[in-house]
């Protein structure tokens, strides 16, 4: 799967972008598994581990880590860099659900 044929996959769809020795990205990964239970299939959640996917990275102007970016029908609404809520989180995804 492409990362446009990802962030189509669904109306709404939540990327994060993080790195595995990251603290910040490792004190979000059990919020993001929070979310994808939450969101029960109604948006997809993808995650790209930036050692990886460098130039995917790169693409999307990925300057800090974790970085998550929720999509409407392919299009960016919505960016953040950096440890967040997990509700702000869940609640800017399902704003554009």
């Amino acid at each position: 799967m492409t990362y446009n044929q990802a962030i189509t996959s669904t109306p709404a769809v939540l990327v994060e972008f993080y790195a595995s020795w990251c603290p910040h990205c490792q004190q979000m990964m059990p919020v993001v598994e929070q979310i994808k239970i939450l969101l029960d299939g109604s948006a997809d959640v993808y995650q790209f581990e930036i050692d990886e996917n460098r130039e995917l990275a790169d693409a999307q102007k990925v300057e800090s880590i974790p970085t998550f970016i929720v999509y409407k029908d392919g299009k960016e609404m919505w960016r953040r860099s950096g440890e967040i809520d997990a509700d702000v989180l869940l609640s800017e995804v399902r704003r554009y659900i």
